[in-house]
Parts: structure tokens; C-alpha cells; sequence
């Protein structure tokens, strides 16, 4: 799968460090670029349209320009769309306006949505901890536009000591996947997550493999970098994994 990258911000360090240091990019700059692009006549070409971090309101215009232009030359295409907010230790690391507008403009414009469990409390106005009340926040979520939800972290009290659970929902169904839980701080896990099962779910339209491979490539680059003892994710030494997921991990059907 070919990448056609589009910078929003040029930082030092993720911001999840707690400090950094470098500009966002002003949302006329991106358009230029996005622009360029354009005019190269590669637009008809592309399937999905993957977004992250907002680092400010005015880039959400930007994303959602491009997402209809581009469905406009590939009908086809889709529009995947990791609502970054921040995570239940942390809280929201973003600027205060980003999830409103993520929750009012830019997630009902997607056809696929990446949010961890925070995420998708603040998307629905809910609380979800077990798993059925995950089902339904997703429910909601899937009611305002987008067809596919995965769940890039189920922390529910119920669950297996020591584990963790990823959660995929699409109009075939839903279904769970459980991983041990690594102690560690991974700022980037989310990003490289949404990436992944974007591409995977977009070639081959099956959710419990996309689900099961997504599973396996992240643990084995969680696990390759909590071995590393560096603060940064391990991406490039974690290649084969992405390539050739090992498929550990069997994703349970659960509605």
C-alpha cells in the first residue's frame, strides 16, 4: 500500500511526553500541499483517506475538503478517522475545542472511526466500562455516521487480570480480542493502530482478520519496544511484524 503523507504539525516529540516543541502547520499550508497533490491528478487513485492528531480547529475544514473531493474522483473511497483526545490516565491532551468539533463535524463525516474507550465515552456521552455498555456507546456512535468502530482499548472490570481487549464492530457484527497487557507508556500506539487496521480492513473487508492482525503486529511492536527499555516506539524494527503479523490472537465474536 502506497502513502501519501500530509504533515498538520512539524513537533519535536509527541505531545504526549508533556512538553514539545515546533509549530502547527496553518491550515492553509496543508491545503497547498493537499492542493499539489491534486493538480498531480492522483485523487481517483485514492482509497482512504486516513486522519489523526487536530493540533487546531481550522484543519478539520481542511480534512473534510479533501475527503470530499477525493470521494468525488473515487466513489469508493473511504474516509478513516482516529479521534484523538487523550486516554483515561491522561486525560484530554488536546486542545479544548478539538472534541467537540471531532464529535459534532468530523466523525459523522467517516466511515470508519478508531477511538479508544475514552474516546468513545466522550463521542456518546456515556460511561462504558463492561462490555455490554462498549456495545452500546458504540451503537450510538455507528448512529451518527460511521459504519465501522474498532475500540483501540476495552478496559472492563470483568475482565482477565492482567490482559486487555480491543473491540471491532461493523454491520456484520462485533467482535473481541484479549492480549496481555504490557506495563508501559506508549504515546504512538493509537496512531500506528488506526493505520493498520485501516489497511487491513480496507483490502480485504473482513473484520475478524483485520482485527486479529491488527492485534498481533501492535503487541509484537509494544513488546519489541518495552524490551528495548526506550521511550519510543520501536516502529522500524518492528517492520516484519506489520508485514507478517504472527496472528496470535483469535478474535471472539460477541454480537
Amino acid at each position: 500500500m502506497e502513502v501519501l503523507p500530509v504533515y498538520t504539525v512539524n513537533f519535536s516529540n509527541h505531545t504526549g511526553y508533556g512538553a514539545w516543541r515546533g509549530p502547527l502547520i496553518s491550515p492553509d499550508d496543508v491545503r497547498e500541499v493537499l492542493t499539489g497533490i491534486e493538480e498531480r491528478g492522483v485523487f481517483p487513485q485514492i482509497d482512504v483517506v486516513l486522519s489523526g492528531y487536530q493540533g487546531g480547529e481550522g484543519i478539520a475544514d481542511v480534512i473534510l475538503e479533501t475527503v470530499a473531493k477525493v470521494k468525488a474522483a473515487n466513489p469508493a473511497a473511504v474516509y478513516s478517522c482516529d479521534p484523538v483526545m487523550g486516554n483515561a490516565k491522561s486525560g484530554c491532551f488536546v486542545a479544548p475545542a478539538i472534541p467537540v468539533l471531532l464529535r459534532d463535524r468530523v466523525v459523522p463525516a467517516a466511515d470508519i472511526i478508531t477511538p479508544n474507550q475514552f474516546e468513545l465515552g466522550f463521542l456518546t456521552n456515556t460511561e462504558p466500562d463492561s462490555l455490554e455498555s462498549t456495545l452500546a456507546s458504540v451503537e450510538l456512535v455507528r448512529s451518527t455516521g460511521p459504519r465501522t468502530v474498532l475500540v483501540t482499548s476495552v478496559e472492563r472490570p470483568d475482565r482477565e487480570e492482567g490482559t486487555i481487549e480491543m473491540l471491532a464492530v461493523d454491520d456484520s457484527g462485533a467482535w473481541l480480542v484479549r492480549t496481555p497487557y504490557i506495563p508501559m507508556k506508549a504515546n504512538g500506539s493509537g496512531d500506528v493502530t488506526a493505520a493498520l487496521f485501516t489497511a487491513h480492513y480496507r483490502r480485504t473487508a473482513d473484520l475478524e482478520d483485520a482485527l486479529a492482525r491488527t492485534t498481533s503486529s501492535v503487541f509484537d511492536l509494544l513488546t519489541n519496544t518495552h524490551e528495548s527499555g526506550e521511550r519510543e516506539l520501536q516502529l522500524v524494527e518492528s517492520q516484519e511484524a506489520y508485514a507478517n503479523p504472527r496472528m496470535q490472537f483469535k478474535a471472539e465474536r460477541v454480537a
